[in-house]
């Protein structure tokens, strides 16, 4: 039998970590796309949250989009919430080398501000 999912809270808490890891910079040792990959881990989370919250099982997935897709009718996802699905190839692409194009700083601000504003509307949408 599969663990229990976790209480919403506890999803939006995990959100929280990865987003303050998302937000540390300054070590020349750290890749941008590493931190990309923590916005984009906040962001899966809060869905996740949303999804335990409306007695949705969440699924092991890290696609975005998929889990959008499990968000009940009427919750009024707001367009730039959903627009956070982009953040999907951060969570396995960008993670190992590769033939992709290094993250820039422009790159990396836009995803760290997308999973800001996630995180935010989610802990509105579980305060309701």
């Amino acid at each position: 039998m599969p663990p229990e999912p976790g209480s919403p809270a506890d999803w939006l808490r995990h959100a929280r970590s990865d987003l303050s890891l998302a937000r540390r910079t300054g070590d020349p040792d750290t890749l941008l796309e590493t931190l990309c990959f923590h916005a984009q881990q906040a962001v899966e989370k809060c869905f996740k949250a949303i999804l335990v919250s409306r007695d949705i099982a969440p699924l092991a997935t890290h696609n975005l989009k998929t889990l959008l897709e499990r968000f009940p009718p009427g919750l009024g996802v707001p367009a730039d919430v959903a627009d956070a699905a982009a953040l999907t190839d951060y969570a396995v692409t960008m993670r190992y080398p590769g033939a992709y194009e290094e993250v820039g700083e422009k790159e990396y601000r836009d995803a760290l501000r997308t999973a800001e504003h996630v995180v935010s509307w989610a802990g509105k949408v579980l305060d309701r």
